[in-house]
């Protein structure tokens, strides 16, 4: 059995509701999918009381089973007017599963900020959020440990969040204790901030209990031991995400400067500086940690703490989008420059793939120049001080591309879209079209599939199939970076789920999960107004070609839809 809290926000009562067997199972991103849906909510406001807000976490979650104590934080998007689902590493999920809690909804809003605690007793207490209100994400972390003690997780509203800005994602702490671990996009920390919840303080407490946990620490182990033998997860402990800077650079993907060329530096230069190679020899020179693992019981340890010349700590974690976006779309060339500016959105708690975007847009505008980190910087504080103009480059790129009236713009369904460019990645390129999350690649990203003589009809058969993998993991709390054991392990994870719950699920069971999340999540947009022209990439991808590959977009909204209504039948 796992609780689930149900809680009002206007007059403090909590239901709590009892969830057995698969109604555990079907979690994460199907279970706010489906609740969204069912709720009725496509059509309210997002930041009104009317949109709930949902933390959920898998059914593994509380134990060391590698990859699956990630948690699902969803709602209507105030940046795209859909559904959202944004996804995080951390410790959170991990926390709320000791406590053999499913996860928790938030209704309404509070008449004053508030702190909720769920505490190991299974209480649920109130305290004022003054004290923290319009402090920094590492200074409020710092003071709720003080307060309520080392064993615990929170999930915390940045001051970004709490006016509201766009940008704002909602920010978790590692397994340092560091609040940077970010639900980041989608608008969700404005949707915490709507309904002044300035943060949720869960204790860590015990591993929670399991139908037959013997069988249970097998499958724990037997994953751990697959993911062992597989050479992509060593590249990914090695030099973590930042490795897809160099596989991006080569292919001639990278974002670099407003989308306007696909690579920053060629071969005989040496390796880009923005890339896993390069940040890997520095970090380890300077005393820094090259793996790193974002939440309890992982092996892959994608993540990392990078460090300066000193050897102090710059920011942790200096991944790829962040590197891509905030990088060398903003014309930045070195990993220093990124990280500087990747720990002010860490302290802010804001989503560093729209803020990249938004800051390469408002270069685009002539704001600033391309490669002034001291204009990036700038721009940050006045979004810290939420200033006039702080509180439109909130907003984020689609908004901002609008009032500077910028021809380049690269968002789809008003979201910033990750560090792919789709006239080269193109698999990924439809997956961030055709998603009801927005622009966002880890809805289904194939970064190296071989796209060269294939049709658009091949090319979303392809995405699909990713997309079903990825929803299904989402809705599991598997990290993604898993895939290459869990997308040919269905036996083994349907097996562990039916020890861990006293289900009696086959292995068709992954596949159905993650097509059921898709419809759900299509059929929400769909009541939300949206249409397949939301699907269309921006015009200036189809006109202007990519340097080097000199490539443009070449598949329209209209026969992706087809092929896709065609493929689900």
């Amino acid at each position: 059995m796992r609780k689930y809290l149900h809680i009002n926000l206007g007059d403090r009562s909590v239901r709590t509701e009892e969830l057995h067997g698969e109604a555990i199972i079907r979690s994460g991103r199907h279970y706010i999918a489906k609740t969204l849906l069912e709720s009725g909510v496509a059509t309210v406001d997002p930041l009104s009381p009317d949109n709930p807000l949902i933390f959920s976490a898998g059914p593994f979650a509380g134990t060391n089973f590698s990859n699956a104590n990630r948690l699902s934080v969803g709602c209507k998007s105030p940046l795209t007017g859909g559904i959202k689902e944004a996804n995080t590493g951390g410790t959170f999920g991990f926390a709320l599963g000791q406590l053999e809690t499913a996860g928790l909804t938030l209704y309404g809003a509070a008449s004053d900020w508030v702190v909720i605690r769920i505490t190991k007793d299974g209480a649920i207490t109130w305290d004022s959020a003054e004290p923290y209100l319009g402090k920094g994400n590492n200074e409020v972390a710092a003071l709720l440990f003080e307060k309520y003690g080392k064993k615990i997780s929170f999930a915390l509203c940045g001051p970004v969040g709490e006016y509201l800005g766009l940008v704002a994602g909602i920010s978790f702490t590692d397994t340092d204790g560091r609040p940077s671990r970010l639900a980041a996009r989608g608008g969700v920390g404005a949707v915490m901030g709507s309904k002044k919840v300035k943060a949720i303080v869960a204790d860590v407490h015990k591993m929670p209990t399991f139908h037959d946990r013997k069988k249970v620490m097998s499958a724990v182990r037997e994953y751990g031991a697959r993911l062992g033998k597989e050479p992509a997860i060593e590249v990914f402990k090695k030099t973590g995400t930042a490795m897809m800077g160099d596989i991006t650079n080569r292919l001639g993907a990278l974002p670099v400067r407003n989308f306007s060329a696909g690579r920053m530096t060629e071969a005989s230069e040496g390796p880009l500086k923005l890339g896993g190679d390069f940040i890997r020899e520095l970090n380890l020179s300077r005393g820094g940690e090259t793996s790193h693992a974002c939440m309890p019981g992982c092996l892959i340890e994608c993540s990392n703490v990078y460090v300066d010349e000193h050897g102090k700590e710059l920011v942790s974690p200096l991944e790829y989008e962040t590197l891509g976006l905030m990088g060398s779309n903003c014309g930045l060339d070195h990993p220093d420059k990124v990280a500087m500016v990747n720990a002010q959105a860490n302290d802010l708690g804001v989503d560093t793939i729209e803020v990249g975007a938004m800051l390469g847009v408002l270069m685009d505008a002539g704001q600033g120049e391309f490669g002034d980190v001291g204009f990036m910087l700038a721009a940050m504080n006045d979004m810290r001080c939420g200033s006039e103009r702080g509180r439109l480059l909130a907003q984020g790129a689609a908004r901002v591309g609008a009032h500077y009236k910028v021809a380049r713009v690269p968002v789809i369904k008003q979201q910033s879209i990750s560090a792919y460019d789709p006239r080269v990645i193109e698999v990924t390129g439809i997956s961030m079209m055709i998603t009801a999350q927005g622009a966002d690649h880890t809805a289904g990203n194939l970064p190296v599939f071989d796209c060269k003589g294939k049709t658009t009809e091949e090319l979303v058969e392809a995405s699909l199939g990713i997309q079903t993998a990825v929803a299904a993991a989402d809705s599991l709390g598997l990290c993604i970076f898993g895939r290459a054991v869990t997308n040919v392990s269905a036996e083994l994870i349907v097996n562990a789920l039916n020890d861990a719950h006293g289900t009696n699920l086959d292995t068709s069971f992954m596949k159905t999960l993650g097509l059921e999340t898709l419809r759900n999540e299509w059929a929400f947009n769909k009541a939300a107004g949206f249409t397949e022209k939301d699907d269309e990439l921006p015009d200036f991808f189809y006109a202007e070609a990519l340097a080097p590959s000199n490539k443009t977009a070449r598949h329209h909204s209209a026969e992706v839809n087809q092929r896709m209504r065609e493929l689900l039948g």
